[in-house]
């Protein structure tokens, strides 16, 4: 089965962040708190290996659900494993009406991961199964605290990325999408690349971004919201993810984190062509 092929051991997290390395950018502080959000945020120069980072401790230590950031993983595991033949491979509509309307029709996998939709990649997820979820899982220490560590799939294999019961660190999701741009994840290359098109958003003459968004919430009821992925200028790549938190329901998650994503990555001089 093509499943073993790469299998192997890979810690997601950059691992290399230290003081000798790391830039702590308080002035990125006043985005945080015009948009009244706690978070954190990390931009890795690929060619430094230099981090300019807002909150060093969140950024490092703290774990939050994936949300659909673990779109990235089950597109490449659903690709590796078969269930998803290409991405092109249609998912049909199961006729329930949800609340975003781009979500209420058949999509392939390119088109359902550029909408984000839950009920496709929730399909995809149960085809895999979660005994060989788990095994990839363990193969990408996904959400693992060190080498030894196991993060267990403890509820339902259609949602454990939504419901806290699984945690990764901005860190490590930093760490997973720089892995994906160099073609380094334990998937073949074709999937690889196959994701990174579905990522990229913006390619203009200047730069080239790519990314991908998540929103859930905390046990506490608090809202979550990821943007992770990499800018590129003159074929240069730096990785970056934001990390967003608000206890106000009425939050406009979709507005503000790109917002704030693109403000930060404009005061760091990019979008010009001149990195």
């Amino acid at each position: 089965m093509k499943f073993y092929a790469f299998f192997s051991l890979i810690l997601l997290g950059v691992v290399s962040c230290s003081p000798d390395n790391v830039k702590k950018d308080n002035s990125l502080k006043k985005y945080f708190d015009e948009n009244k959000v706690e978070g954190c945020f990390a931009l890795m120069n690929n060619a430094t290996g230099k981090f300019t980072v807002y909150n060093l401790s969140r950024y490092r230590d703290s774990a939050y659900q994936p949300a659909s950031t673990f779109k990235i993983v089950n597109s490449l595991i659903g690709l590796q494993t078969g269930k998803i033949v290409n991405d092109s491979m249609i998912i049909k509509w199961d006729g329930v009406k949800r609340w975003k309307e781009d979500w209420n029709k058949d999509l392939t996998m390119y088109e359902a991961f550029r909408v984000s939709s839950l009920p496709y990649y929730q399909e995809v997820a149960r085809r895999i199964g979660k005994d060989t979820m788990q095994l990839w899982l363990d193969s990408l220490k996904y959400g693992a605290k060190s080498d030894t560590d196991k993060v267990r799939i403890t509820s339902a294999v259609d949602s454990f990325w939504i419901d806290n019961s699984i945690k990764v660190t901005p860190d490590q999701q930093l760490g997973l999408v720089k892995k994906l741009y160099f073609d380094q994840l334990p998937f073949f290359k074709t999937y690889q690349e196959m994701v990174k098109r579905a990522m990229l958003f913006e390619n203009k003459p200047n730069y080239r971004l790519g990314y991908k968004t998540g929103w859930g919430f905390k046990e506490n009821g608090n809202a979550i919201g990821w943007i992770t992925g990499w800018i590129e200028e003159n074929n240069h790549p730096y990785f970056f993810v934001l990390n967003i938190e608000s206890p106000d329901k009425d939050f406009d998650m979709f507005t503000v984190r790109m917002k704030m994503l693109k403000g930060i990555l404009t005061q760091l001089g990019f979008f010009e062509g001149k990195m």
